[in-house]
């Protein structure tokens, strides 16, 4: 049996303001924008340049209970993780694009990790998982 996580649904305020933020200061690839007229949607869709893992839906809150979400998706825990090739390189660029770290960079067991906050103040690591690590070359 072979299965995927295809998309991770990622709650937010505005589609444009996040198309912007993931495109433009985060470097990821606009997949699909497509506009769902029964729903008065978007379905938007982002991945980091060359993945082939699990996408990004950005998801606009349509209702009041989910805007409470917006920004805090996991409780204030690490959400999302970005794993990168070269973890000096997108650090630099992403600090040069203004992107807020709120934990500077560390060497662990598993690799090179820093936290930053996304344009909501949901948390991710970027990282750079050692050789050796299991998901390094999935």
């Amino acid at each position: 049996m072979k299965q995927n996580i295809v998309h991770i649904a990622l709650v937010v305020k505005d589609y444009d303001e996040a198309i912007d933020f993931y495109v433009n200061k985060l470097k990821f690839e606009l997949i699909e924008d497509t506009h769902q007229p029964e729903n008065d949607k978007r379905w938007v869709v982002v991945a980091p340049p060359n993945s082939h893992g699990a996408t990004l839906l950005l998801a606009k809150a349509s209702k009041p209970e989910q805007q409470e979400f917006i920004g805090n998706q996991a409780g204030g825990r690490v959400f999302l993780f970005l794993n990168t090739d070269d973890f000096w390189r997108d650090f630099e660029r992403m600090k040069a694009d203004g992107i807020r770290f709120v934990r500077g960079p560390q060497e662990q067991d598993y690799g090179t990790v820093a936290v930053f906050a996304d344009l909501y103040g949901n948390l991710w690591d970027l990282l750079q998982l050692n050789p050796n690590h299991p998901m390094a070359n999935r």
